[in-house]
């Protein structure tokens, strides 16, 4: 249980390096996620930026779960 939560804690550790050095980096601002913009309103609801997470994060927890096995 304690190697899960340093892979875990290495990993929020590498994901933190790696947008402080890409600060521009268009995740949130892709082609597909939904910006409304009026006088005194904004809706942002970014559908294709969580989609790349969630493949993302299903692949990374589908290689840890074979190396675990």
């Amino acid at each position: 249980m304690a190697k899960i939560f340093i892979f875990i804690g290495v990993v929020f550790i590498l994901v933190g390096i790696f947008l402080y050095i890409f600060k521009d980096f268009p995740l949130f601002k892709l082609p597909g996620d939904i910006v409304i913009e009026k006088e005194n309103f904004k809706f942002y609801f970014p559908i294709t930026s969580a989609i790349i997470i969630s493949i993302v994060l299903s692949l990374i927890f589908s290689i840890i779960s074979k190396f675990l096995k």
